[in-house]
Formats: structure tokens, C-alpha cells, sequence
């Protein structure tokens, strides 16, 4: 065999090597791992007891009725504020009102503590269908002690309510036989979120 024909027999072998090299596939280390990662959202849960707060009949001016209830917080997540939404309707037996008879029904609210200074609500309930306080809002007590709002997981927060059924002094004989009826809504709002830190082991 010539010289020819074995270096073009040799250089056909080495490119076929290479080929099959070039076609086929390689052995690597590899190895996997697997996290599972959960987000469990949490819960909030108001609820009121008693679940009515004043059922009342023949009532005169003058009158005063109170009442406790309490504000539950059942959920699993702390409760930042409760917002209190207040409507209401008023049947004119007679049809003869010229004055809104919610403008005569005085509303204070506090909180079930003798430190409490200053209470949550003072106003008509006339007035207080355009306002949404929040009943946790009370902070400062005698002694200049304070108290955070809002209502922790599993927490309660008992309440006074005082209605009064004013007495202005003037002819109120319009409102004889008449109703109100009152709808509050109490509405829970969360505490603001969280910052979580996986350097930081009590986030682990």
C-alpha cells in the first residue's frame, strides 16, 4: 500500500472516531433536591356577643338604656381596628315627624374599664351613620398607661353602650308609637404585613 493510500486510510478513521464521539453522549454527575414550601394564609374571625345589642320597647324621653357586649376576636391573625358602620331606618307611625328621630338618641361607647378616660363614641345617632369610628381606638388611660388597638388572635375587648333617649325639653310628642331600627356592622381590618427573613432563625 502506498504511502498515500495509508495516510487518506488514516485520516478517514481518525474523522469516523471523531464522528462517533462528536455523535454520542456523555456520563456527568448529577443529583437532585426537592423544597417544599407552604403558605398558609391565616383567618379573621369578629365575633359579636351578644349578637343584637339593644332590643327595646316604650321608650320616653329621658330613657337610658345600657348594655355590654364583647368583641371576639376567633381568628388566627391579630386584628389591627373595628370599624363600626352604623344604619338605620325610622317607621313614622304617624307620618307627622319633622325632625329625624335618630337626632334625639344620644350614643357613648367605652370600654369595660373603670382607668378609661375618654370614650370612643360621644354623638348623635343621627351623626354617627356618617362616621366609622374604630371601637379598639381608646389608648390612654389614667396613669398615662396605654393600651395598643385592636384586638389580638383569641383576644376579647368588652364594651358599654349607653342610649339615650334625649330629652330636649321641647314637644317631641311626633315621635309617640314611632321605631328605629338600627344595623351595625362591625368591620375587622388586619394588623400590617410582615416583613420574613430567611436569615433570620426565628423565621425558620
Amino acid at each position: 500500500m502506498s504511502f498515500t493510500k495509508t495516510v487518506s486510510k488514516g485520516v478517514m478513521t481518525a474523522a469516523l472516531g471523531l464522528s462517533l464521539v462528536g455523535g454520542g453522549t456523555f456520563a456527568y454527575f448529577s443529583d437532585t433536591v426537592n423544597t417544599q414550601n407552604t403558605f398558609a394564609a391565616g383567618t379573621l374571625d369578629l365575633a359579636v356577643n351578644p349578637n343584637f345589642v339593644v332590643n327595646i320597647d316604650n321608650i320616653k324621653p329621658g330613657d337610658e338604656i345600657y348594655r355590654e357586649f364583647t368583641l371576639e376576636n376567633n381568628g388566627t391573625l391579630d386584628i389591627s381596628k373595628v370599624l363600626l358602620d352604623t344604619k338605620y331606618n325610622v317607621e313614622d307611625l304617624k307620618s307627622d315627624n319633622t325632625d329625624d328621630f335618630a337626632k334625639h338618641i344620644k350614643v357613648t361607647i367605652m370600654y369595660n374599664t373603670s382607668s378609661a378616660t375618654t370614650p370612643i363614641v360621644e354623638t348623635t345617632l343621627y351623626d354617627l351613620q356618617n362616621q366609622k369610628p374604630d371601637l379598639t381606638a381608646i389608648d390612654v388611660y389614667e396613669g398615662n398607661t396605654t393600651k395598643p388597638d385592636g384586638i389580638p388572635a383569641a383576644g376579647k375587648e368588652k364594651m358599654f353602650v349607653l342610649f339615650e333617649f334625649v330629652d330636649n325639653g321641647q314637644d317631641q310628642n311626633k315621635f309617640q308609637g314611632d321605631k328605629l331600627q338600627v344595623d351595625w356592622k362591625f368591620n375587622a381590618e388586619q394588623t400590617a404585613g410582615t416583613y420574613y427573613d430567611d436569615t433570620d432563625d426565628n423565621n425558620n
